[in-house]
């Protein structure tokens, strides 16, 4: 069963988890440790964090694995004050924290901008724990330094690293520079990290995508011819919504969908209805050198767009939308999305490559931090 809930939470699979759920109950297993810390991570990984709360809330005798699956969901869902909170009362039990447990609190922190208590916590892991900090505890505080603008602070970090920096580190480093424009640190990271990775492809694209934004658009074709030429095939943008037991994804100008029509029609309406409340497409966000007006074509039909849409005309008034994205979410599609909840009185929960945003009311659980 545990295994089975690991399988659910992967995939965001929420129905097929709750199935699972009943038959816990039904066996009599919701009392055994494993199991109930499968459930907390399925939930949070599958957007239902208060479902994972009053699981873990219902344990007896909670585990350090308990302590981390519920930390990290508060984390995942930029509930760092929380996450803080629920660590500090772990301590108070009694129960001693682990690695893991450090990364899920510094991942927390990290969400929250929490600076100053990420680095008071990656402090104490050795001077209160006797926990000698990992690569992963090293590439959180790079993380948390650069979604905060410290960007300065983390090279820093970095070149103060008793160990040798590996590709979490300047993938962490290359993310924030992509988030603040800072190209002359972008490239020293790229640098480091063509030479530990050469085949992942998220590192050009990330470079493509920071040059592209500069308006630099030879740099941006360089860096994607030299992909070509390495045989590096970049993944392409997907969002996918599960309505009635069937899974839907979509692409970015997607027309294969059975009802793209409707799901376009839908979202020339929301268009409307948002420009009318304000809404300004960024077009900046478009990595094209192509027309305006085709650029704010293309940011219409980004892929988490089309599947809110086709949510919205799938799902009766007021359910909650649930969207999964294979990528960061972009600063347009954010700020689309809450328009979009304010205007169709729904709640919208998206889940990208970073973490969950649940829209309602105009509004983002992030609070525009992420």
């Amino acid at each position: 069963m545990a295994g089975i809930l690991r399988a659910c939470a992967s995939v965001a699979a929420l129905e097929q988890g709750k199935q699972v759920h009943a038959d816990i109950i039904k066996i009599g297993f919701e009392l055994d440790v494993s199991v109930s810390n499968g459930l907390v991570d399925m939930y949070g990984k599958c957007g239902r964090i208060e479902d994972a709360q009053e699981v873990f809330s219902k344990l007896l005798e909670p585990d350090v694995a308990s302590w981390n699956a519920m930390i990290s969901g508060l984390a995942q869902h930029g509930c760092g004050k929380e996450a803080v909170l629920l660590f500090e009362q772990m301590l108070q039990t009694g129960v001693k924290p682990n690695q893991i447990t450090f990364v899920v609190v510094l991942s927390g922190c990290s969400h929250a901008g929490l600076v100053d208590e990420g680095r008071n916590y990656f402090d104490s892991m050795t001077r209160d724990h006797g926990i000698s900090p990992k690569a992963e505890h090293y590439s959180c505080m790079v993380d948390l330094f650069g979604r905060a603008g410290c960007l300065d602070e983390a090279l820093n970090f970095i070149n103060q690293m008793p160990v040798e920096p590996n590709a979490s580190v300047w993938g962490s480093l290359l993310g924030a520079c992509r988030v603040h424009g800072n190209i002359e640190l972008a490239e020293r990271a790229v640098e480091q990290l063509i030479e530990l990775t050469p085949e992942n492809p998220g590192t050009y694209v990330l470079l493509s995508n920071i040059y592209a934004a500069a308006g630099r658009w030879d740099d941006a074709g360089k860096v994607r011819k030299m992909m070509k030429d390495r045989s590096v095939k970049k993944e392409p943008g997907c969002s996918w919504i599960e309505v009635q037991n069937k899974v839907h994804p979509f692409i970015v100008g997607d027309s294969s969908h059975p009802q793209i029509e409707e799901i376009y029609e839908t979202l020339e309406t929301l268009t409307l209805q948002m420009k009318a409340a304000g809404y300004i497409p960024n077009t900046n966000f478009v990595l094209h050198d192509v027309e305006e007006e085709q650029k704010e074509w293309i940011l219409g039909h980004h892929s988490e767009k089309l599947a809110i849409a086709f949510g919205i005309i799938s799902t009766p008034p007021g359910t909650t939308i649930r969207v999964v994205k294979n990528l960061r979410v972009c600063g347009d599609c954010h700020t689309a999305t809450k328009f979009i909840s304010r205007i169709v009185s729904r709640e919208i929960v998206l889940r990208d490559t970073h973490r969950f945003h649940h829209f309602k009311d105009g509004q983002c659980s992030c609070g525009d931090y992420w």
